[in-house]
This record gives C-alpha cells, structure tokens and sequence, in this order.
C-alpha cells in the first residue's frame, strides 16, 4: 500500500476536496475542472428524475411548441454536448413561451428556455452561453447534488454510513420525501458554488464548441444591466441564479485563459428571433415548489440496550479493496458503496416512516464534499473546528474536509455541539488525521449521545472518516472498542474510491 506523508495529508490540495481562491473578495478563478459533490443518487437516477420531473413541469410551462425554434435551439445543445464532461445525458431543449428573461435545467438532461430570453440574446454564441451554463449545472448533477443535501438534513448519521443505500421505495421515497418531481425548487435553485462551478464549466463547453466564452460574460453583463430597468422580467431568472459580484470578472479570466479560437455558428439565429417575435406571449403564472418543511430528526423515547463489544474480532473488507476495518463479532456489517456501517444488534433503531437511525457503532466512508469551496472557506473563517492556520490562505485539505463533514453532521443532528477548537491531531494507518468530539440529548432516547469524527488524508486531497456513536452512559466502557477498530482501519490509498462515471445507453 502507498502510505501519505503526515505533512502532504494535511496540505495536499484536489480538485474534488479544496481549490480555493487565492484570496478572499478578488476574482481569482481556479484552471482545475470542478466536480460533482455528494451525491446519492446514480447517473441513470438523474436521467429518471429528469424524465418524470419534465413530464410533470410540461403540464404547467406555456411551451412555444415551434418546431422550427426547437430545432434550432436543439442543434445548438447537440454541438455543445459534444464537449460536455462526465456521463452522457440525453440533453433536450424546448422552447417556453413565457416574456419573463428565464432558462432551467432539469436534472438528467431536460432543459427549457423562456422567449424572453430568446429575444434578450444579442447574437448566437451569447444564448449558447446561457445554454452552456445550464448544462453545466446537468453535468455537475447540481439538483441531485442539492437534493441529496436536502434529504440528508432529515435523516441523520444514517445516510452518511449507507443504511440508507437501498431504501425502501428507492428512488421515489427519497424524491418524496423533498417534494417529488417536477418543478421542485430543490432541483432548481442553486448556492453561488454552483453557479461559479457552471461558469467555469459552461466557459469550457463553449470553447469546445467554437463558441467565444466571453460572450457568457457580456450577456450576464446585460442581464445585470436589464435587472435595473426591469427588474420584473428577470426575477424569476435572478431567484435561481443567484448573481455573484465578481461573475463577469471570472468568466472574462475562464475566456482568456481558453481563448476565443474560430467562431462557428449553427446559423439562424435571426430567423429565430423573427419567429419569436411573431408569437404573442403567454400569461400562465408558472409555480416554482418549495420543498416541505420537515423535521430533521426523528422524536420519541427509545432506551438503547446491546450486548458488550465481543473481545474477538471479525474483517471487513470494502469490495473495491479501499480498506479494511477490524469489528466485533456479534456486531453486524451493513456495507453501501465505499460505505459500511458497523453496529451491534438494537444499535439501529427504525423511525416511524421507515428510516434507520444508528444509535450505536461505527461508520466508515469516502468524503465527498457537502458544500461547495467558497462556501466552505466562508463557513470555516466563522466558525473552524479542525485547525485554521493562515486565514489568507488556502486551507489544506484535510482541514477544509473535516470541517464541512463536521458542520453537515451538526446540521443532520441539530441536538448535537462540538466545543472551540476541539480537533485533536490522530495518526490513522500511518497517515495524517484529526478527531473532533460532538455530542448532545438524542432526541430519540432523550439521553446524551458521543459521536468522535475521524479524518484521514489521502494522495490525492480526498478524505477517509469514521464515525464513532454510542449512548453518553456506554461511551467510556465502548471506547476502547472505538480506539481498537480505528487502530485496526487500513487504507489502499491507490484503490477505487471515487464513483464511476457511467455512460447511460
């Protein structure tokens, strides 16, 4: 196995964990590709969400219903998919005849674009920015990217650890449980992460396409013009785009840096618009829904009652030969993915609407970022729990990683604190890593409940974590049990552990 040296596990810096800006209010913009982040769901799980959400959002969007203007604007999506990254989705476009200044995409692929917006383009390669940018959002998998953060909040240790891999109801239950399909603002409204991420990408695809990228910039440009004069017609476009300051700035860097190459249209641009034009524009009130507000924990009383930790010890090992962990034998292994959860018999306890709760165990996991790098630079210089050293600076990896597990976890599990500065430096399998203590009243045994967060760097900026849990009266008598499974954890830093990209047929 290839070992991490303690000081590049805690300064090694990835494209998927930390990129970010050099320092903090400039328009810095990064040259490495951005990533998906967590995600429950499959590739083919986005294509179906994205298939019933535009069945359901088509039975309330006025489409325009040309085919000549669909044609058009499908030809433009087709040259630019050519050189979108990741999965190969089957992107589609239509045209909606609505005034309003708007465009979407739907997760998997479906994407819409108001008139409005048809109309405000002032030439060709300024509406394939646009085009460019929502598609990003599809190959980034930011809906499914926001909603497996939206169903992550209700549900606790659970998810992190895969006893949520294979729910009951599958896909449908989860999608539910946010609000269900259609124009559901959990797949519609993204973080200022995101919309940098689709700049950055949509510049590339544009490039890619013969297009010149800095024509996404002069067209925001105008939009924030527009926004001043009519600040109606672009409401519902700035209510899910939110507009960061320095936009135009990055996309300009994005645009010098890959070059404006040979201009080449699909042509017809003028026509379109002609079109449009001639068509006059619908007045149905399109409905964005909000998710529904649920409780993020599950309340009641349950006492916690499991045999002692056996001094004998069985193996896990991962299938994909990312680690192995050493357990108890009369616990039980409930493995996910690069995910196992670890726990003795009554150490997962089921809610009422079906879904587990560990109690009691262990969990083992790959890190995949919650937040995305601005986001998780500003949280951190407010509030650090892993050590910040230069706040002028990037931060190093394993840092930046077990804050943003830390304050998801706190987030899923609003009962539980974790003290200032808690984060204690650990050695895990000859590598550099941290532990932070949380703990608080579980809301369903009402008695204190310990979780310790475990953190280890890996080559390539990516993190490995545990998590120890167990009732506050059982912890000290567990927790040499905790020490000795963590002693025991043993990393192939070389083997599998991002998720693959898959080509759907």
């Amino acid at each position: 196995m290839k070992r991490l040296p303690a000081a590049s596990a805690i300064l090694l810096a990835s494209a998927v964990v930390l990129d970010p800006l050099s320092a903090p209010g400039v328009a810095q913009t990064t040259t490495k590709r951005p990533q998906p982040g967590f995600n429950m769901f499959t590739v083919e799980q986005d294509i179906e969400i994205g298939r019933q959400s535009a069945v359901e959002a088509e039975r309330q969007l006025p489409l325009l219903k040309d085919r000549n203007v669909d044609r058009y604007l499908n030809r433009i999506v087709q040259k630019l998919a050519a050189g979108a990254p990741g999965a190969r989705y089957p992107y589609q476009i239509k045209a909606v005849n609505a005034p309003e200044i708007n465009a979407f995409a739907l997760p998997g692929g479906p994407m819409y674009v108001n008139g409005g917006l048809l109309q405000a383009a002032r030439s060709e390669a300024e509406l394939a920015g646009v085009l460019a940018h929502e598609m990003s959002h599809v190959a980034l998998r930011h809906g499914t990217h926001q909603a497996s953060k939206a169903y992550l909040t209700q549900s606790g240790l659970g998810i992190l650890g895969g006893l949520l891999g294979k729910p009951s109801g599958g896909t449908s239950k989860i999608v539910n449980a946010i609000g269900g399909v259609g124009l559901n603002a959990v797949f519609l409204k993204f973080s200022r992460d995101d919309e940098y991420q689709a700049d950055q990408l949509g510049s590339e695809i544009m490039a890619k396409a013969g297009y010149d990228p800095s024509a996404m910039a002069t067209f925001f440009a105008f939009l924030r013009t527009e926004q001043g004069r009519n600040p109606s017609k672009l409401e519902q476009f700035f209510s899910s785009h939110p507009p960061p300051a320095d936009r135009e700035a990055r996309i300009r860097q994005y645009a010098s840096r890959l070059g404006s190459g040979r201009t080449q249209v699909v042509g017809g641009f003028e026509t379109m618009q002609a079109g449009i034009r001639r068509l006059s524009p619908s007045s149905s009130q399109v409905v964005v829904r909000d998710p529904p507000q649920q409780d993020s924990v599950v309340t009641g009383q349950l006492t916690v009652r499991v045999a002692p930790p056996s001094s004998r010890f069985l193996q896990f090992a991962q299938p994909t030969g990312f680690f192995t962990i050493d357990y108890p034998e009369n616990w039980h292994a409930y493995p996910s993915g690069f995910a196992v959860s670890l726990a003795p018999e009554g150490g997962v306890a089921t809610s009422s609407d079906g879904r587990p709760v560990l109690l009691y165990g262990v969990i083992v996991h790959h890190y995949s970022p919650f937040e995305g790098e601005e986001t998780r630079r500003s949280l951190s210089l407010e509030r650090s729990y892993a050590p910040f050293e230069d706040k002028s600076a990037p931060r190093g990896s394993l840092e930046d990683a077990t804050d943003d597990l830390v304050r998801t976890i706190l987030s899923a599990n609003p009962y539980l604190r974790a003290e200032d500065r808690s984060a204690r430096p650990e050695w895990v399998d000859e590598a550099a890593g941290f532990s932070v203590m949380l703990a608080g009243v579980s809301p369903v045994t009402r008695e204190e409940e310990r979780v310790t967060v475990y953190t280890r760097g890996l080559p390539d900026g990516h993190v490995i974590y545990a998590l120890a849990v167990a009732p506050g009266r059982d912890y000290d008598a567990v927790d040499r049990t905790f020490a000795r499974m963590i002693r025991s954890l043993r990393v192939n830093d070389e083997a599998a552990h991002r998720t693959a990209r898959t080509t759907p047929r």
